[in-house]
């Protein structure tokens, strides 16, 4: 049986959500060798949703906690918490703020705003999807869930490190691919 989703009404969800970290997901991808994706997510999410009546009057404030990296691999996410790439001890954080929203379908928009990697500020855009609400789940609160995808260049954020394989071609990809699938809560 298929379940129909319900858009609700901007009305119906304005006012500022809190993200869900046990129910919300932020995921990465990029080429290993050229051959192969590895993926890997923060685990660690918080921030606050603004939603407002007009829809592009919202406002978004996320941050990521770069030692809650995980890659399934101890060793990988050991190098990626060093100075070669997030440099965890001097920049512990990534944030994203949005800067423009405009809705693009029934369902659907874009996400305009600056990510800040390593103190490096750019600006990026976020395919962004409505999955559905509740306006009341089992405790009584209203939960509604987005899921996003972009695609950004690590070089822009001063993550360059790098080995060049004897065969040709790198270690790490430049592309990477994220993917987001944010549930929050209204208290």
């Amino acid at each position: 049986m298929s379940q129909t989703l319900t858009v609700p009404k901007v009305e119906e969800i304005e006012g500022t959500w809190t993200v869900d970290e046990s129910h919300s997901n932020a995921a990465f991808a990029v080429k290993y060798m050229m051959v192969s994706t590895v993926r890997g997510r923060f685990d660690t999410v918080s921030g606050t949703v603004t939603l407002a009546d007009p829809l592009e009057e919202s406002a978004i404030d996320v941050t990521l906690d770069v030692a809650s990296i995980s890659t399934h691999d101890e060793r990988r996410d050991g190098h990626l918490l060093s100075p070669d790439f997030f440099d965890v001890e001097n920049h512990p954080e990534m944030t994203f703020r949005s800067t423009k929203i405009e809705r693009t379908g029934d369902d659907t928009g874009t996400v305009t705003g600056d990510l800040t990697i390593r103190g490096i500020a750019k600006p990026v855009v976020l395919d962004v999807r409505f999955e559905d609400w509740t306006p009341k789940d089992l405790w009584g609160k209203s939960r509604v869930g987005f899921a996003a995808t972009t695609s950004i260049s690590r070089k822009d954020w001063d993550l360059n490190w790098n080995q060049v394989l004897e065969t040709g071609g790198v270690l790490v990809g430049d592309r990477i691919d994220i993917q987001l699938d944010v549930q929050l809560v209204k208290e």
